[in-house]
């Protein structure tokens, strides 16, 4: 690289990498084929609109290029295209949700979310963002006895609010989600579900969290954090008018509306290096290898959680089913903020993130606990019996 100045920064940026450990459960580390593919000749060329119809010439390889991550995708979580599609071209998660939400809810329309200090998302229906700027927001929150999901509770709010909308699926919450009951949810509602398993999208292909899919109407993922993909979105829609009913003379389905909502209603070109990097990503994604990955992903979470409370740190709801968790490490008897703990793990070279813990009545900015996800530690080839070292290790930094 001539530039010189960023040729030296991204090596710094790969050294760091390489020498921490990454206890962040957004992120995860890419296979070389899918960093080889996002720096392609893909990024030169121009796709506005959808394979077969896009408005601009030379899109023939493109065209290829994009059907193959749609196949791949609807294959990876045992879908039939002809009651499922998806879309590969949102940028991102965020962008995904926005695209279901000018879909299929009516502005001023009501979304039902998790409250983002439970575990919920910003783009859940949260005051600072788009999602509460154009949406109103019907919150619910966690048991405060379990800190997990009261379906019940939820179903009261849902009948009383008559939300367009329910939302299932967290970027802070480590229990399996039912999400049966979830549909039950958002029929008490007569709303559409829509799941958004960004966290948790790796661990359904590899068969170590139940398939929303049997019961969403909607579905949107971000393609890295367990999924172990270039960072972009999809946006999974069903190919009729929602869950249990047929299509009127005339309506669009689902996953019609959102195509429109997509392209031309939000993006122009996509990132068809992202979408290329993506195919890589599901294809990888498909093998044995990654449904082993999974298992293990789960194991050493469980292992790491387990230790840490072993060692007298208040695990959230008690532990975990999943990926991620939560360390309460300001009420848990050590008076640390999670700020504070942060910042003593990543001078030792361990990366965490501070999180709000279930009815936290300290700031975000400040909260009282700290996230713990256990994929890029495992992408590394970590097993259980380096999550209980490495819980040792963490309590002694967090001790001081």
């Amino acid at each position: 690289m001539k530039d010189t100045k960023v040729a030296n920064l991204l090596k710094k940026e790969a050294k760091r990498q390489k020498s921490v450990v990454n206890l962040i459960a957004s992120e995860n580390y890419v296979s070389k084929d899918v960093l080889d593919a996002l720096g392609t000749e893909t990024t030169n060329k121009y796709a506005e609109g959808y394979s077969g119809a896009r408005y601009y010439g030379g899109n023939e390889v493109i065209d290829q290029i994009e059907d193959l991550a749609i196949e791949r995708a609807l294959k990876l979580f045992g879908l039939s295209p002809k009651t499922w599609s998806v879309n590969v071209q949102p940028l991102s998660g965020s962008p995904a949700n926005l695209a279901v939400y000018q879909a299929l809810v009516p502005k001023g329309g009501k979304i039902m979310g998790m409250v983002l200090s439970h575990g919920g998302h910003l783009t859940h229906g949260h005051a600072v963002s788009f999602s509460g700027t154009f949406w109103k927001q019907v919150p619910y929150t966690l048991d405060p006895k379990t800190e997990a999901i009261d379906y019940e509770a939820l179903k009261k709010i849902a009948k009383k609010e008559k939300p367009h909308l329910v939302i299932a699926g967290y970027s802070a919450y480590p229990r399996v989600i039912n999400f049966k009951k979830m549909r039950e949810v958002a029929d008490a509602a007569g709303a559409y579900l829509m799941v958004d398993m960004a966290h948790i999208a790796g661990l359904v292909a590899g068969g170590e969290h139940p398939s929303p899919f049997r019961y969403a109407d909607v579905v949107t993922t971000t393609t890295h954090k367990t999924l172990r993909g270039p960072r972009g979105g999809m946006i999974f829609a069903r190919r009729d008018a929602g869950h249990g009913n047929k299509l009127k003379d005339g309506e669009a389905t689902l996953f019609d509306k959102i195509q429109k909502s997509v392209f031309p209603g939000m993006q122009g070109g996509p990132h068809m290096n992202q979408i290329a990097a993506l195919a890589v990503a599901l294809k990888e994604a498909s093998a044995a290898s990654f449904k082993k990955y999974a298992k293990q992903v789960v194991k050493n979470s469980k292992a790491l959680a387990q230790e840490l409370k072993n060692l007298g740190w208040r695990i959230t709801s008690g532990g975990t089913d999943n990926h991620v968790f939560l360390v309460d490490v300001w009420n848990g008897g050590k008076g640390i903020t999670g700020k504070e703990a942060s910042n003593r793990l990543e001078k030792a070279g361990i990366i965490v993130n501070m999180n709000t813990i279930p009815f936290d009545k300290r700031s975000p900015f400040n909260p009282s606990g700290i996230r713990i996800g256990a994929a890029a530690e495992t992408t590394r080839g970590k097993k259980e019996k380096d999550m209980i070292t490495l819980a040792r290790r963490i309590d002694k930094i967090l001790r001081k």
